[in-house]
């Protein structure tokens, strides 16, 4: 997987991917579950987007929003599940210089798309809670559209920025990535040289992404928090808040998360905690999504099972 240049100095045309380990029992068990795993979310959040676009109860902005993140769910499983899966199949997973750039780039885009859509959403109960009479006109379907473009360009733009930053990189002979895909911080760790500027712009981006959103849903969620207590009826106050648990579970678990894994000084944990961590965004809480909000949403629940009872009675 490299090609030799300058004498001393080899280009690294392809890399190694260490995975998550090496015991040959271990490997074939974890395969096991995370082929389980990756089969539940591509089902799961499938579903979801079926049920969301032929059911009528469903087109509402919540669960337009929601169809979006079951994609983007899909999306971050599959741009490292599959090649994860081979890792434990073969002694040695290699994977090209270019195909390691594009598991990059669309692992940054999905993901970003996640934190985007997540804060549409937060918005969206917002403006449902405390805004009900003006709800209609505030999340009509151009505001929900222009979020959506927003989600997605924000997100095309900080994959650009990975994958910008991919490409400064100088690889030199070392072209084992401790990891189960090409993430940014192991792949910086192999260059040759001077990468301050490399991973401070998709730092920066990712950084900024991350407070603007956490910003847009805590800023939400004060505002829910403080209608719903001055609600008097407490049935009124509980079913408020009954159609927001599902998203702060989502949010919880997402971003408690990735700041475990961007956030935190790298000196307190190991590479393995790491990679169990991204293991959990990566692969887990894309199957998650579907069950957290099928499970605890009445809506959900309701159109699926009329369209089990017309498929039964048919």
């Amino acid at each position: 997987m490299e090609s030799l240049v300058d004498g001393n100095h080899t280009a690294v045309t392809g890399f190694i991917l260490l995975g998550l380990t090496d015991e040959p029992i271990l490997r074939v068990i974890l395969f096991v579950i995370i082929l389980c795993i990756y089969l539940v979310t591509i089902s799961g959040n499938l579903s979801t987007i079926i049920l969301i676009r032929i059911s009528s109860q469903l087109h509402h902005p919540m669960y337009f929003f929601l169809s979006h993140l079951a994609f983007a769910d899909m999306g971050c499983s599959s741009s490292v599940t599959p090649n994860m899966l081979v890792n434990f199949l073969v002694e040695r997973n290699t994977i090209s210089y270019h195909a390691c750039a594009i598991q990059l780039g669309s692992a940054a885009f999905f993901g970003t798309a996640e934190c985007f859509l997540l804060a549409a959403m937060a918005y969206d109960r917002f403006v449902a809670i405390c805004n009900p009479l003006l709800y209609p006109t505030k999340m009509s379907t151009q505001v929900c559209v222009l979020l959506l473009v927003v989600a997605y360009v924000g997100s095309f733009l900080n994959a650009s920025f990975y994958t910008f930053s991919f490409f400064s990189l100088s690889f030199c002979g070392r072209n084992q990535v401790n990891h189960f895909f090409c993430d940014s911080a192991p792949l910086i760790e192999l260059s040759c040289f001077d990468t301050s500027v490399p991973a401070a712009i998709p730092s920066f981006s990712a950084g900024s992404i991350i407070v603007v959103t956490v910003f847009v849903i805590a800023v939400s969620y004060i505002y829910i928090v403080t209608t719903i207590l001055k609600m008097r009826s407490r049935e009124g106050r509980y079913k408020a808040f009954s159609t927001c648990t599902s998203h702060l579970t989502a949010v919880t678990l997402y971003y408690g998360t990735i700041t475990f894994i961007y956030v935190m000084p790298k000196s307190n944990y190991s590479t393995d905690q790491n990679k169990v961590m991204s293991v959990f965004y990566m692969v887990v809480i894309p199957m998650l999504n579907p069950l957290i909000y099928s499970l605890r949403n009445k809506e959900i629940k309701g159109a699926l099972k009329r369209k089990l009872s017309k498929k039964i009675c048919s």
